[in-house]
């Protein structure tokens, strides 16, 4: 007995040196930047697209990116088929349903588009004004999005 209870704690103590990526909301960025402005980082994905699956599992799990992230930026995950209206810098966004059980959120729009095309995953980085400074609408892995953050952070 004595020895479970040894497991469990030992689990326990490592469980918590994992980080975890603290997520925002659009809603709460104009309040977060009043205590201290960062540029955001919203990553625009389907629940459907196995790249963005992957960059969820693995890049945002990665140690050093979550690090990195939590103390640089303000992130934002943001599935495209969110279905609840978004008040986002004085404007409010719905969800466009384009088939039974399909659509797009009219934030994933105007934050993830590039050339006039939406490709998912896509990352997309504002400044503490809400404006766009940077697009990618492509799979990185751990090693390129933490360098990727790495050139921005400074």
């Amino acid at each position: 007995m004595k020895n479970l209870i040894l497991v469990v704690l030992f689990f326990c103590t490592i469980l918590k040196g994992f980080a975890q990526l603290n997520l925002a909301q659009f809603e709460q960025i104009d309040s977060l930047q009043k205590v201290e402005k960062r540029n955001v980082i919203v990553f625009i994905h389907a629940d459907w697209c196995k790249y963005c699956q992957v960059m969820k599992s693995k890049t945002f799990k990665n140690q050093e990116v979550v690090n990195l992230l939590n103390k640089k930026f303000y992130f934002i995950d943001f599935n495209v088929e969110e279905k609840r209206k978004i008040v986002f810098n004085n404007t409010s966004f719905d969800f466009n349903p384009n088939g039974n059980d399909s659509g797009i959120h009219e934030l994933a729009i105007e934050l993830g588009t590039i050339n006039g095309q939406i490709n998912y995953p896509t990352v997309c980085i504002l400044n503490y004004k809400n404006e766009i400074i940077f697009q990618h609408n492509n799979f990185m892995n751990t090693k390129d999005f933490k360098s990727f953050l790495d050139k921005i952070a400074d």
